[in-house]
């Protein structure tokens, strides 16, 4: 079973009783939220939108329907409704609970000169970072051939088996490629999902070889609905969410 369809099938029940009050599919994220305030964040998969002015051809309006009915999403082959469904399922998931560490997410991976670091997907804030540790860093992007730093998703197969640490992104659930991959990833001794897009719900997660969750908590629904609507990303977002780490116990 699928990553996409274990969300749904963990979410089902709680989205049953809930309704969606809005829903933003910005340039840069997505976000719905619920009408009680709880809201998710996805990525908007801009490379897979349609070259139309019509980008969601999906059922409308999305607003006041039962929160279920947007999470059967999370399992359509259409990036664009998969990243409304994923939100949605943040919506109902991300809220906050005591095991949530609020640290830097580096804090717990400890590295070292000897790790290798393999980035899936490119986290521009985390590179200096990373690399201030004396780690080496490997990042794979959704390219055709080597641009500067970043490698070829193509190369992932070859290179990723040979890291030591993995941060992965959770768009890969958008796209489709998260399944496909992560199993590259299982010599890591920590593999980390991370962005605004991950669900945090560790026990969907240990049949992979994923150690911990990275992702966020909405703290000020309205002015992030404001400013995904305003095509704004990560870079806009503090103060209105909160990263948060959570880890996923091997079975």
């Amino acid at each position: 079973m699928g990553i996409q369809q274990r969300i749904k099938d963990h979410l089902l029940g709680p989205a049953s009783e809930n309704r969606i009050a809005d829903v933003r599919i910005g340039l840069g994220y997505t976000a719905v939220m619920l009408e009680n305030g709880q809201t998710g964040v996805a990525c908007t998969p801009i490379r897979h939108l349609r070259p139309s002015c019509t980008t969601f051809t999906g059922m409308l309006p999305l607003t006041g329907r039962k929160a279920d009915e947007l999470l059967t999403f999370v399992t359509s082959a259409e990036p664009l409704e998969t990243a409304i469904g994923l939100a949605a399922a943040n919506a109902l998931a991300n809220t906050p609970a005591p095991e949530h560490d609020t640290g830097d997410v580096l804090n717990a991976v400890k590295l070292g000169p000897a790790d290798h670091v393999g980035m899936v997907g490119h986290f521009a804030p985390l590179v200096k970072n990373v690399r201030d540790t004396g780690a080496r860093l490997t990042i794979f992007e959704q390219i055709d051939a080597p641009s500067g730093m970043l490698q070829p998703a193509a190369e992932i197969p070859d290179q990723l088996p040979e890291c030591t640490v993995c941060l992965f992104t959770a768009t890969s659930i958008i796209n489709h490629t998260f399944d496909r991959i992560i199993d590259q990833a299982s010599n890591c001794r920590c593999v980390i999902l991370l962005g605004a897009s991950t669900p945090l719900l560790p026990g969907l997660f240990t049949d992979y070889p994923v150690t911990g969750l990275s992702g966020v908590l909405v703290t000020r629904p309205a002015e992030l609905l404001h400013i995904v609507s305003c095509g704004g990303g990560m870079r806009r977002f503090k103060g209105v969410i909160q990263k948060v780490n959570i880890a996923v116990s091997s079975q």
